[in-house]
């Protein structure tokens, strides 16, 4: 299928690793140049050559902590022209409300809900004057499964889940659209970490992880290539018609609520 994306610019935060690294090849698959932020200059070179040597399109990086005051005009500079946004980067700490503590509950939000929206704040208006462009944000399911171990967590997705939409039902009168997209649980280094945690309190033994895939929708997380290429038909002209909603990716998971 052609998507139509080949000299796109896109910016993607939290990009050196898991998903943000498969959204850098996804979309540079599609000819599109990439521009890739994240806080390690070394994982980021390593995106950065991989794109380029195999894809032959451009790659800029920009090292740089976003939570970090005066970092997403940074971020925003950088990001000058880009068509498509991902905003992907953060990760808000799990445990319920007294193991997670203020300061930690403030960080994860700095970086994740603040990072999105205020990203968003400063490349839109390029995007409206222009009349075009993308926004996608890489949210979570823990936004639709209120979850009482992950409620700082739970509690953000769920208002990156109402900012999306609010933004997103007004934006395509300024020829601009915003999508978010919630996954399951995903096979990264990230999510394994969390298995071998709930593994080691469950059974005493970390090792034991894979036995808690067995609940998952065919035995196992999603692939990160099965959550990236969807952002990418997001971001095409194929989903024109795509704003103001949350796309969700998790096997069913979200759907399993029952009154029996």
């Amino acid at each position: 299928m052609e998507l139509n994306l080949k000299g796109k610019q896109v910016l993607i935060t939290g990009a050196s690793q898991g998903i943000g690294e498969r959204l850098a090849l996804a979309f540079a698959r599609e000819g599109c140049d990439v521009r890739l932020v994240a806080r390690s200059a070394e994982k980021l070179l390593a995106v950065a050559e991989r794109v380029k040597t195999e894809f032959g399109v451009r790659a800029g990086i920009l090292a740089i902590d976003m939570a970090l005051p005066g970092a997403i005009s940074q971020v925003a500079q950088f990001g000058d022209g880009v068509e498509i946004l991902v905003n992907n980067a953060g990760s808000i700490p799990g445990g319920n409300l007294w193991d997670v503590d203020d300061a930690q509950w403030r960080a994860g939000w700095e970086l994740k809900v603040f990072g999105y929206i205020n990203l968003t704040r400063a490349l839109y208006p390029a995007m409206k004057a222009r009349g075009s462009g993308v926004i996608l944000n890489n949210i979570g399911n823990g936004g639709e499964n209120f979850d009482f171990n992950y409620i700082a967590g739970t509690t953000g997705n769920a208002a990156l889940m109402a900012f999306t939409r609010a933004i997103g039902g007004q934006s395509l009168a300024d020829g601009v659209r915003v999508v978010g997209v919630n996954p399951g649980p995903v096979d990264t280094d990230r999510i394994n970490k969390v298995l071998k945690g709930r593994a080691e309190r469950r059974f005493g033994d970390a090792s034991r992880y894979i036995e808690l895939l067995d609940g998952y929708p065919l035995g196992r997380a999603a692939t990160v290539d099965e959550i990236a290429d969807l952002f990418v038909f997001l971001a095409s002209s194929k989903s024109a018609y795509t704003s103001g909603t949350i796309i969700t990716v998790d096997g069913g998971i979200t759907s399993r609520r029952s009154i029996g």
